[in-house]
Protein backbone atom coordinates (compact mmCIF):
# COMPACT_ATOMS: atom_id res chain seq x y z
CA UNK A 1 0.00 0.00 0.00
CA UNK A 2 1.18 3.33 -0.87
CA UNK A 3 1.94 6.02 1.95
CA UNK A 4 0.89 8.58 0.02
CA UNK A 5 -1.51 9.27 -2.84
CA UNK A 6 -2.43 12.89 -4.52
CA UNK A 7 -4.39 12.92 -7.14
CA UNK A 8 -5.38 16.25 -9.57
CA UNK A 9 -3.39 18.67 -7.29
CA UNK A 10 -4.63 21.93 -8.62
CA UNK A 11 -3.47 25.33 -7.23
CA UNK A 12 -5.37 28.67 -7.69
CA UNK A 13 -4.55 32.44 -7.25
CA UNK A 14 -7.95 33.80 -7.91
CA UNK A 15 -8.65 32.80 -11.60
CA UNK A 16 -5.16 31.86 -12.05
CA UNK A 17 -4.10 28.35 -12.30
CA UNK A 18 -0.54 28.34 -10.60
CA UNK A 19 -0.44 24.36 -10.58
CA UNK A 20 -2.22 22.69 -13.29
CA UNK A 21 -3.56 18.81 -11.76
CA UNK A 22 -1.02 16.85 -10.75
CA UNK A 23 -0.84 13.78 -9.54
CA UNK A 24 1.53 11.19 -7.81
CA UNK A 25 2.21 8.56 -5.08
CA UNK A 26 4.75 7.68 -2.82
CA UNK A 27 5.95 4.17 -1.66
CA UNK A 28 7.47 2.80 1.31
CA UNK A 29 11.40 3.04 0.86
CA UNK A 30 11.31 4.77 -2.86
CA UNK A 31 12.26 8.28 -3.05
CA UNK A 32 10.40 10.84 -5.08
CA UNK A 33 11.80 13.96 -5.95
CA UNK A 34 10.21 17.00 -8.07
CA UNK A 35 12.82 18.63 -10.25
CA UNK A 36 12.04 22.25 -11.50
CA UNK A 37 12.75 25.82 -12.34
CA UNK A 38 12.46 28.26 -9.60
CA UNK A 39 8.58 29.18 -9.45
CA UNK A 40 7.72 26.24 -11.23
CA UNK A 41 4.92 25.45 -8.18
CA UNK A 42 6.63 22.77 -6.46
CA UNK A 43 7.02 24.15 -2.85
CA UNK A 44 2.80 25.30 -3.23
CA UNK A 45 2.77 21.08 -4.51
CA UNK A 46 3.61 20.32 -1.12
CA UNK A 47 1.80 23.00 1.12
CA UNK A 48 -1.41 21.52 -0.71
CA UNK A 49 -0.73 18.35 0.38
CA UNK A 50 0.32 19.75 3.70
CA UNK A 51 -2.44 21.76 4.09
CA UNK A 52 -0.40 24.40 4.41
CA UNK A 53 -1.05 26.94 1.32
CA UNK A 54 -0.99 30.52 2.11
CA UNK A 55 -4.45 31.55 2.88
CA UNK A 56 -5.16 33.48 -0.69
CA UNK A 57 -4.55 30.38 -2.34
CA UNK A 58 -6.65 28.07 -2.99
CA UNK A 59 -6.50 24.20 -4.18
CA UNK A 60 -8.66 21.51 -5.32
CA UNK A 61 -7.75 17.70 -5.41
CA UNK A 62 -7.85 14.28 -3.19
CA UNK A 63 -4.69 13.39 -0.46
CA UNK A 64 -4.87 9.71 0.39
CA UNK A 65 -2.61 9.35 3.38
CA UNK A 66 -2.62 5.53 4.29
CA UNK A 67 -6.37 5.24 5.00
CA UNK A 68 -7.36 8.71 5.57
CA UNK A 69 -9.03 10.62 2.70
CA UNK A 70 -7.92 14.34 3.00
CA UNK A 71 -9.46 17.06 0.31
CA UNK A 72 -6.91 19.28 -0.63
CA UNK A 73 -9.32 21.94 -0.20
CA UNK A 74 -9.87 22.00 3.48
CA UNK A 75 -6.64 21.90 5.07
CA UNK A 76 -7.64 22.15 8.49
CA UNK A 77 -8.18 18.32 8.09
CA UNK A 78 -4.40 17.93 7.53
CA UNK A 79 -3.17 19.45 11.15
CA UNK A 80 -3.38 16.40 12.90
CA UNK A 81 -1.09 14.60 10.96
CA UNK A 82 1.67 17.51 11.06
CA UNK A 83 4.69 16.25 12.63
CA UNK A 84 3.09 12.57 13.61
CA UNK A 85 2.68 11.03 10.27
CA UNK A 86 4.10 13.96 7.65
CA UNK A 87 7.07 16.11 8.45
CA UNK A 88 8.20 19.10 6.36
CA UNK A 89 11.73 20.50 6.27
CA UNK A 90 10.77 24.09 5.10
CA UNK A 91 13.11 26.22 2.41
CA UNK A 92 13.51 28.60 4.42
CA UNK A 93 15.46 27.47 7.72
CA UNK A 94 15.45 30.73 9.35
CA UNK A 95 11.84 31.34 9.48
CA UNK A 96 11.21 27.38 11.07
CA UNK A 97 13.09 28.30 13.71
CA UNK A 98 12.23 29.51 17.27
CA UNK A 99 14.69 32.69 17.46
CA UNK A 100 15.36 32.88 21.03
CA UNK A 101 15.47 29.28 21.46
CA UNK A 102 18.99 27.12 21.36
CA UNK A 103 19.68 24.87 18.43
CA UNK A 104 19.33 21.54 21.02
CA UNK A 105 16.52 22.78 22.70
CA UNK A 106 14.56 23.15 19.31
CA UNK A 107 15.21 19.91 18.51
CA UNK A 108 14.46 18.72 22.29
CA UNK A 109 11.28 20.42 21.87
CA UNK A 110 9.79 18.01 19.48
CA UNK A 111 10.91 14.98 20.58
CA UNK A 112 9.12 15.48 23.69
CA UNK A 113 5.74 17.12 22.74
CA UNK A 114 5.80 14.75 19.42
CA UNK A 115 7.09 11.78 20.39
CA UNK A 116 6.73 11.80 24.09
CA UNK A 117 9.90 11.82 25.47
CA UNK A 118 11.08 12.63 28.61
CA UNK A 119 12.72 15.59 29.01
CA UNK A 120 16.25 14.30 29.76
CA UNK A 121 15.81 11.35 27.30
CA UNK A 122 14.32 13.93 24.49
CA UNK A 123 17.50 16.12 25.82
CA UNK A 124 20.20 13.32 25.12
CA UNK A 125 18.60 12.08 21.64
CA UNK A 126 18.67 15.96 19.95
CA UNK A 127 22.47 16.29 21.04
CA UNK A 128 22.94 12.94 18.90
CA UNK A 129 20.42 13.93 15.91
CA UNK A 130 22.50 17.27 16.16
CA UNK A 131 26.12 15.17 16.00
CA UNK A 132 25.25 13.00 13.32
CA UNK A 133 24.69 16.19 11.01
CA UNK A 134 28.03 17.56 12.13
CA UNK A 135 26.67 20.28 14.87
CA UNK A 136 28.37 18.87 18.33
CA UNK A 137 29.47 22.67 18.49
CA UNK A 138 26.25 24.47 17.62
CA UNK A 139 23.61 22.62 19.84
CA UNK A 140 23.45 25.77 22.33
CA UNK A 141 23.72 28.28 19.42
CA UNK A 142 21.03 30.80 19.00
CA UNK A 143 19.67 30.58 15.11
CA UNK A 144 20.97 33.94 14.19
CA UNK A 145 24.88 32.77 15.07
CA UNK A 146 24.36 29.92 12.45
CA UNK A 147 25.84 29.96 8.67
CA UNK A 148 22.56 29.15 6.52
CA UNK A 149 24.25 25.49 5.87
CA UNK A 150 24.11 25.41 10.10
CA UNK A 151 20.58 26.54 9.99
CA UNK A 152 19.52 24.23 7.34
CA UNK A 153 20.88 21.10 9.31
CA UNK A 154 19.12 22.04 12.48
CA UNK A 155 15.68 22.20 10.91
CA UNK A 156 16.32 19.01 9.55
CA UNK A 157 17.04 17.48 13.03
CA UNK A 158 13.87 19.08 14.02
CA UNK A 159 11.85 17.97 11.39
CA UNK A 160 13.01 14.37 11.68
CA UNK A 161 12.76 14.34 15.42
CA UNK A 162 8.97 13.37 15.36
CA UNK A 163 8.97 9.99 13.52
CA UNK A 164 6.61 10.99 10.78
CA UNK A 165 6.82 8.05 8.19
CA UNK A 166 6.41 10.48 5.49
CA UNK A 167 8.76 13.63 5.37
CA UNK A 168 8.68 16.22 2.51
CA UNK A 169 12.26 18.02 2.64
CA UNK A 170 11.91 21.55 0.21
CA UNK A 171 15.65 22.18 -0.97
CA UNK A 172 16.85 20.63 1.76
CA UNK A 173 20.50 21.02 0.41
CA UNK A 174 20.48 24.59 -1.04
CA UNK A 175 23.84 26.46 0.31
CA UNK A 176 25.80 22.67 1.35
CA UNK A 177 28.53 22.15 0.36
CA UNK A 178 28.84 18.18 -1.80
CA UNK A 179 30.10 16.31 1.38
CA UNK A 180 27.37 17.86 3.13
CA UNK A 181 24.85 17.35 0.46
CA UNK A 182 25.95 13.49 0.54
CA UNK A 183 25.32 13.89 4.60
CA UNK A 184 22.07 15.46 4.11
CA UNK A 185 20.98 12.56 1.32
CA UNK A 186 22.69 10.12 3.29
CA UNK A 187 20.83 10.95 6.27
CA UNK A 188 17.16 11.55 4.78
CA UNK A 189 17.45 7.78 3.14
CA UNK A 190 18.28 6.30 6.48
CA UNK A 191 15.28 8.22 8.03
CA UNK A 192 13.33 6.52 5.41
CA UNK A 193 14.45 3.17 5.13
CA UNK A 194 12.20 0.35 3.93
CA UNK A 195 8.83 1.65 5.34
CA UNK A 196 9.16 5.43 5.36
CA UNK A 197 8.54 7.94 2.71
CA UNK A 198 10.65 10.57 0.97
CA UNK A 199 9.55 13.39 -1.36
CA UNK A 200 12.06 15.59 -2.24
CA UNK A 201 11.95 19.28 -3.60
CA UNK A 202 14.70 20.46 -5.25
CA UNK A 203 16.55 22.13 -8.35
CA UNK A 204 19.67 19.99 -6.77
CA UNK A 205 20.36 17.69 -9.84
CA UNK A 206 23.64 16.54 -7.80
CA UNK A 207 20.92 15.70 -5.07
CA UNK A 208 18.59 14.20 -7.52
CA UNK A 209 21.00 11.53 -9.39
CA UNK A 210 21.94 10.94 -5.43
CA UNK A 211 18.47 9.97 -4.32
CA UNK A 212 17.44 8.28 -7.34
CA UNK A 213 14.08 6.54 -8.13
CA UNK A 214 11.67 8.30 -9.21
CA UNK A 215 11.48 12.15 -10.43
CA UNK A 216 9.03 14.17 -11.76
CA UNK A 217 10.02 17.46 -13.93
CA UNK A 218 7.88 20.67 -13.58
CA UNK A 219 7.88 24.16 -15.11
CA UNK A 220 5.82 26.70 -15.00
CA UNK A 221 3.25 25.06 -12.66
CA UNK A 222 2.79 21.96 -15.28
CA UNK A 223 4.35 18.02 -15.46
CA UNK A 224 6.79 17.65 -18.61
CA UNK A 225 8.69 14.61 -18.18
CA UNK A 226 8.38 12.00 -15.34
CA UNK A 227 9.69 8.60 -14.53
CA UNK A 228 13.13 7.14 -13.14
CA UNK A 229 15.29 9.54 -12.63
CA UNK A 230 18.49 7.85 -13.60
CA UNK A 231 16.89 7.08 -16.96
CA UNK A 232 15.80 10.74 -17.28
CA UNK A 233 18.96 12.05 -16.63
CA UNK A 234 20.55 9.80 -18.99
CA UNK A 235 18.18 10.28 -21.80
CA UNK A 236 15.47 13.25 -21.48
CA UNK A 237 12.53 13.26 -23.55
CA UNK A 238 11.60 16.96 -23.41
CA UNK A 239 13.44 19.46 -24.62
CA UNK A 240 13.04 21.63 -21.32
CA UNK A 241 14.66 18.52 -18.83
CA UNK A 242 17.55 18.43 -21.44
CA UNK A 243 18.14 22.11 -21.24
CA UNK A 244 17.73 22.24 -17.31
CA UNK A 245 20.67 19.69 -17.44
CA UNK A 246 22.87 21.35 -19.56
CA UNK A 247 22.50 24.44 -17.15
CA UNK A 248 24.88 23.01 -14.49
CA UNK A 249 27.71 24.79 -13.58
CA UNK A 250 29.76 21.73 -14.41
CA UNK A 251 28.71 21.88 -18.13
CA UNK A 252 30.06 25.36 -18.35
CA UNK A 253 32.40 26.74 -20.71
CA UNK A 254 35.67 27.70 -18.83
CA UNK A 255 36.04 31.50 -18.55
CA UNK A 256 39.30 32.27 -19.94
CA UNK A 257 40.78 34.08 -16.58
CA UNK A 258 41.54 37.84 -16.94
CA UNK A 259 44.85 39.51 -15.15
CA UNK A 260 43.42 42.33 -13.46
CA UNK A 261 44.69 45.32 -14.68
CA UNK A 262 42.74 48.41 -13.13
CA UNK A 263 43.24 50.14 -9.31
CA UNK A 264 42.25 47.76 -6.34
CA UNK A 265 39.06 48.39 -5.17
CA UNK A 266 39.87 46.85 -1.49
CA UNK A 267 42.80 44.85 -0.42
CA UNK A 268 42.99 42.35 2.93
CA UNK A 269 46.32 42.54 4.39
CA UNK A 270 47.32 39.68 6.66
CA UNK A 271 43.60 39.20 7.40
CA UNK A 272 43.05 37.16 10.49
CA UNK A 273 39.24 36.48 11.51
CA UNK A 274 37.81 34.75 14.34
CA UNK A 275 33.64 34.05 15.18
CA UNK A 276 32.80 33.35 18.57
CA UNK A 277 36.58 33.45 19.90
CA UNK A 278 37.44 30.76 17.10
CA UNK A 279 39.77 32.02 14.91
CA UNK A 280 38.09 30.97 11.25
CA UNK A 281 41.47 31.93 9.16
CA UNK A 282 44.69 34.04 9.48
CA UNK A 283 47.53 35.44 7.37
CA UNK A 284 44.64 36.12 4.40
CA UNK A 285 46.21 38.51 1.80
CA UNK A 286 44.85 39.80 -1.54
CA UNK A 287 43.21 42.77 -3.28
CA UNK A 288 39.86 42.71 -5.96
CA UNK A 289 40.48 44.99 -8.73
CA UNK A 290 37.39 46.89 -10.39
CA UNK A 291 35.98 44.71 -13.41
CA UNK A 292 37.59 41.16 -11.41
CA UNK A 293 35.63 38.41 -10.28
CA UNK A 294 36.90 37.13 -7.07
CA UNK A 295 35.61 33.76 -6.09
CA UNK A 296 35.87 32.08 -2.55
CA UNK A 297 34.97 28.62 -2.01
CA UNK A 298 35.41 25.98 0.52
CA UNK A 299 32.63 23.65 3.11
CA UNK A 300 30.30 25.31 5.24
CA UNK A 301 31.36 27.01 8.11
CA UNK A 302 34.68 27.45 7.08
CA UNK A 303 34.80 31.45 7.08
CA UNK A 304 33.53 32.37 3.75
CA UNK A 305 30.74 34.71 5.03
CA UNK A 306 33.00 36.18 7.87
CA UNK A 307 35.79 36.77 4.89
CA UNK A 308 33.22 38.94 3.35
CA UNK A 309 32.06 40.82 6.31
CA UNK A 310 35.40 41.52 7.06
CA UNK A 311 35.86 43.42 3.37
CA UNK A 312 32.13 45.07 4.25
CA UNK A 313 33.33 46.47 7.78
CA UNK A 314 30.41 44.31 9.44
CA UNK A 315 32.94 42.21 11.46
CA UNK A 316 36.27 43.76 13.11
CA UNK A 317 38.97 41.59 12.03
CA UNK A 318 41.13 40.07 14.90
CA UNK A 319 44.40 41.16 12.64
CA UNK A 320 45.47 42.53 9.89
CA UNK A 321 44.13 45.80 7.74
CA UNK A 322 41.23 46.21 4.95
CA UNK A 323 41.88 49.10 2.94
CA UNK A 324 39.20 50.51 0.47
CA UNK A 325 39.94 52.64 -2.44
CA UNK A 326 40.04 56.45 -1.70
CA UNK A 327 36.74 58.10 -2.04
CA UNK A 328 34.54 55.28 -1.84
CA UNK A 329 30.71 55.70 0.32
CA UNK A 330 29.59 53.55 2.78
CA UNK A 331 27.10 52.60 0.39
CA UNK A 332 29.20 51.80 -2.36
CA UNK A 333 30.13 48.16 -0.96
CA UNK A 334 26.86 45.79 -0.97
CA UNK A 335 26.16 42.76 -0.17
CA UNK A 336 24.22 40.15 -1.36
CA UNK A 337 23.17 38.06 1.14
CA UNK A 338 23.23 34.40 1.31
CA UNK A 339 19.51 34.31 2.88
CA UNK A 340 17.36 37.27 0.91
CA UNK A 341 14.41 36.17 3.32
CA UNK A 342 15.83 38.44 6.02
CA UNK A 343 17.57 41.04 4.18
CA UNK A 344 13.69 42.54 2.95
CA UNK A 345 11.56 44.37 5.68
CA UNK A 346 8.68 41.58 6.32
CA UNK A 347 5.52 44.16 6.55
CA UNK A 348 6.45 46.34 3.51
CA UNK A 349 5.73 45.45 0.04
CA UNK A 350 8.39 44.63 -2.66
CA UNK A 351 7.71 47.33 -4.81
CA UNK A 352 8.01 50.15 -1.44
CA UNK A 353 11.43 48.59 -0.63
CA UNK A 354 12.50 49.51 -3.86
CA UNK A 355 11.12 52.42 -4.08
CA UNK A 356 13.02 53.83 -1.16
CA UNK A 357 16.27 52.59 -2.54
CA UNK A 358 15.79 54.33 -5.78
CA UNK A 359 14.80 57.23 -3.85
CA UNK A 360 18.40 57.00 -1.78
CA UNK A 361 20.45 56.22 -4.83
CA UNK A 362 18.94 58.75 -6.97
CA UNK A 363 18.68 56.69 -10.14
CA UNK A 364 15.92 56.38 -12.51
CA UNK A 365 12.94 54.72 -11.73
CA UNK A 366 13.16 52.83 -15.09
CA UNK A 367 15.85 50.77 -13.99
CA UNK A 368 13.80 48.56 -12.39
CA UNK A 369 11.83 47.63 -15.28
CA UNK A 370 14.71 46.88 -16.58
CA UNK A 371 16.05 44.70 -14.53
CA UNK A 372 13.19 43.14 -13.58
CA UNK A 373 13.34 41.72 -17.38
CA UNK A 374 16.82 41.20 -16.99
CA UNK A 375 16.42 39.02 -14.63
CA UNK A 376 12.87 37.29 -15.43
CA UNK A 377 10.87 38.82 -12.96
CA UNK A 378 6.84 39.98 -13.08
CA UNK A 379 6.61 43.09 -12.26
CA UNK A 380 3.58 41.97 -10.33
CA UNK A 381 5.53 40.57 -7.52
CA UNK A 382 6.03 44.21 -6.46
CA UNK A 383 2.55 44.48 -5.43
CA UNK A 384 3.41 41.01 -2.77
CA UNK A 385 5.58 41.57 0.61
CA UNK A 386 8.93 38.82 0.76
CA UNK A 387 6.49 35.82 2.45
CA UNK A 388 4.62 35.90 -0.64
CA UNK A 389 7.21 35.02 -3.61
CA UNK A 390 9.25 31.81 -3.85
CA UNK A 391 13.05 32.25 -2.56
CA UNK A 392 14.12 32.30 -6.29
CA UNK A 393 11.91 35.03 -7.31
CA UNK A 394 13.37 36.89 -3.79
CA UNK A 395 16.89 36.06 -4.73
CA UNK A 396 16.68 38.07 -7.85
CA UNK A 397 15.09 40.60 -6.42
CA UNK A 398 18.44 41.04 -4.12
CA UNK A 399 20.24 41.41 -6.70
CA UNK A 400 17.90 43.77 -8.36
CA UNK A 401 17.84 46.26 -5.26
CA UNK A 402 21.92 45.82 -5.24
CA UNK A 403 22.74 46.66 -8.77
CA UNK A 404 20.00 49.89 -7.93
CA UNK A 405 22.87 51.19 -5.74
CA UNK A 406 25.18 51.29 -8.60
CA UNK A 407 28.24 49.85 -5.82
CA UNK A 408 31.95 49.89 -6.63
CA UNK A 409 32.10 46.46 -4.55
CA UNK A 410 29.65 43.47 -4.23
CA UNK A 411 30.07 40.48 -1.78
CA UNK A 412 27.71 37.80 -3.39
CA UNK A 413 27.17 35.50 -0.80
CA UNK A 414 25.72 32.42 -2.02
CA UNK A 415 23.68 34.38 -5.01
CA UNK A 416 22.32 31.39 -6.33
CA UNK A 417 21.57 29.11 -3.90
CA UNK A 418 18.05 29.47 -4.44
CA UNK A 419 17.69 29.42 -8.45
CA UNK A 420 17.61 26.04 -10.79
CA UNK A 421 20.36 25.67 -13.07
CA UNK A 422 18.89 27.76 -16.14
CA UNK A 423 18.20 31.08 -13.92
CA UNK A 424 21.24 30.58 -12.08
CA UNK A 425 23.57 30.76 -15.36
CA UNK A 426 21.29 33.78 -16.62
CA UNK A 427 21.80 35.56 -12.85
CA UNK A 428 25.61 34.80 -13.50
CA UNK A 429 25.87 35.99 -16.68
CA UNK A 430 24.14 39.31 -15.67
CA UNK A 431 26.43 39.55 -12.35
CA UNK A 432 29.38 38.72 -14.26
CA UNK A 433 28.88 41.06 -17.30
CA UNK A 434 27.93 43.71 -14.76
CA UNK A 435 31.05 43.65 -13.25
CA UNK A 436 33.02 44.07 -16.58
CA UNK A 437 30.73 47.18 -17.99
CA UNK A 438 30.30 49.11 -14.69
CA UNK A 439 33.76 48.07 -13.38
CA UNK A 440 32.19 46.45 -10.08
CA UNK A 441 34.58 44.43 -7.73
CA UNK A 442 32.98 40.97 -7.34
CA UNK A 443 33.59 38.71 -4.52
CA UNK A 444 31.62 35.53 -5.32
CA UNK A 445 31.22 33.15 -2.68
CA UNK A 446 30.04 29.73 -3.07
CA UNK A 447 30.37 26.01 -2.14
CA UNK A 448 30.09 25.17 -5.75
CA UNK A 449 33.48 24.52 -7.08
CA UNK A 450 32.51 24.05 -10.70
CA UNK A 451 30.41 28.03 -10.20
CA UNK A 452 33.60 29.31 -9.27
CA UNK A 453 35.70 27.54 -11.73
CA UNK A 454 33.47 28.54 -14.62
CA UNK A 455 33.23 32.21 -13.37
CA UNK A 456 35.92 33.69 -11.36
CA UNK A 457 39.75 35.32 -12.11
CA UNK A 458 40.84 34.23 -9.08
CA UNK A 459 40.09 31.79 -6.73
CA UNK A 460 40.38 31.74 -3.08
CA UNK A 461 39.94 28.43 -1.11
CA UNK A 462 39.30 28.07 2.35
CA UNK A 463 40.10 24.61 3.39
CA UNK A 464 39.02 23.60 7.15
CA UNK A 465 41.70 20.88 6.81
CA UNK A 466 44.73 22.53 5.46
CA UNK A 467 47.76 24.33 7.28
CA UNK A 468 49.51 25.51 4.61
CA UNK A 469 50.39 29.23 4.32
CA UNK A 470 48.12 31.44 2.28
CA UNK A 471 49.20 32.70 -1.51
CA UNK A 472 47.08 35.65 -2.47
CA UNK A 473 46.14 36.53 -5.93
CA UNK A 474 46.35 33.14 -8.30
CA UNK A 475 44.75 33.36 -11.39
CA UNK A 476 42.21 30.29 -11.51
CA UNK A 477 43.88 28.07 -8.81
CA UNK A 478 42.98 27.49 -5.54
CA UNK A 479 44.55 29.03 -2.56
CA UNK A 480 44.93 27.02 0.84
CA UNK A 481 43.76 29.12 3.73
CA UNK A 482 44.38 27.61 7.69
CA UNK A 483 41.39 27.19 9.67
CA UNK A 484 43.29 26.90 13.27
Amino acid sequence: MSLLQAEDITIMDGKTTLLKPLSLRLDPGVPLVILGETGSGKSLMAQAIMGTLPATLTAKGRVAIGKQILNAGAPDQFRGLWGRQIGVLPQEPWLSLDPLMRARNQVAETHTLVRGLHRQQADRQARDDLAALGLAGAENKYPHTLSGGMAQRVAIAAARAGGARIVIADEPTKGLDAPRRDDVAKLLMNEMGDSGGLLVITHDLALAQRLGSQMIVLRRGEVVEQGDTHQIFASPRATYTQEFLEADPERWSPKEPRSPTAPAVVTAHDLTVARANKTLFSGVSFSIAQGHVFGVTGPSGCGKSSLGDALLGLITPRAGQVLRRAGEAPHSFQKLYQDPVSAFPRKRSLGQTLDDTVAFSGCAHGKIDALLEQLDLDPALLKRRPDAVSGGELQRLSLLRVLLRTPSFICADEPTSRLDPITQKRVIALLTQTTQDDGVALMLISHDTALIRNTADTVLALDAQSHENATPDVPRQSVAIPTL
